[in-house]
């Protein structure tokens, strides 16, 4: 089996999964070019882990977790199959780091609004990867480096979250607003890393001072882009769609890596 492209999308708001427009259709395009994985290992902004945890249930639960939106979004359901046999060779890998094999979370918001669009038939085993509180930026980075021969196992690993993600700060009336400068300024920074293939101004991102301060207020949405850029192989080009930053502090930025 070919090598498989590892993604991170910037998934913004839950009511992207009701929503079909520009972002949505790129997603969908997205994933018909990576083309259908054997299985699906996401690392969500949404689940944060004292250690490192792997979903391991054969039928993961469609997790809403989130409050006042409308009851057609918590009606919404993502069946996919979980992998067990997935779950135990992540653990595998991550030898001799401890990780938890999870029977209790499931599929959180942050991996089914994306699903739902990239991969809508629901039939592709999907596994989430729980981001430890504990660790550095390099230390995320690091275990997506330990996870990269998923990538030659027919396995898509995709981080989902947002570089800029500042939710107090949203013009939330006015979505086409010019971004705020320091937003601006960090998401086209860590954008030049990402294309440039210069991780390590990822990993050193609070260098930015106030614009990281700012852009990345805790850092729960902007973690999974280190997961997906550990686990990229040394050349490999990044393709930068959707790329657009809305509401003035929210990037939408997504990056594909590693495709033909």
């Amino acid at each position: 089996m070919p090598r498989l492209p590892i993604v991170f999308f910037g998934h913004g708001s839950p009511m992207i999964a009701l929503e079909k427009n520009a972002v949505t259709r790129t997603w969908r395009e997205m994933a018909e070019r990576i083309g259908k994985p054997k299985a699906i290992l996401c690392i969500s902004a949404h689940w944060q882990t004292r250690g490192t945890a792997v979903t391991a249930m054969a039928e993961p639960r469609t997790i809403h977790d989130f409050g006042a939106f409308p009851q057609a979004l918590f009606d919404m359901q993502y069946p996919a199959p979980g992998d067990p046999e997935l779950a135990a060779r992540v653990k595998e890998l991550l030898a001799p780091m401890p990780v938890t094999l999870d029977a209790n979370w499931g599929l959180d918001h942050g991996t089914w609004s994306v699903l739902v669009h990239a991969y809508p038939e629901a039939d592709i085993p999907v596994i989430q990867l729980g981001m430890d509180v504990g660790k550095t930026p390099a230390g995320h980075w690091e275990v997506g480096r330990l996870l990269r021969p998923l990538r030659d196992e027919g396995v898509l690993i995709m981080g989902t979250g947002n570089i800029v993600h500042n939710l107090p700060a949203m013009d939330w009336g006015n979505p086409d607003a010019p971004p705020y400068p320091w937003a601006d300024q960090f998401n086209a920074a860590m954008c030049k890393a990402v294309t440039a293939d210069t991780p390590q101004a990822v990993i050193d991102y609070q260098a930015l001072g106030d614009a990281a301060r700012l852009s990345v207020p805790s850092p729960d949405h902007f973690l999974p882009l280190l997961y997906v850029l550990g686990a990229r192989h040394e050349g490999e080009r990044a393709q930068l769609n959707p790329h657009f930053i809305h509401h003035k502090s929210l990037s939408m930025t997504s990056a594909l890596i590693g495709a033909a």
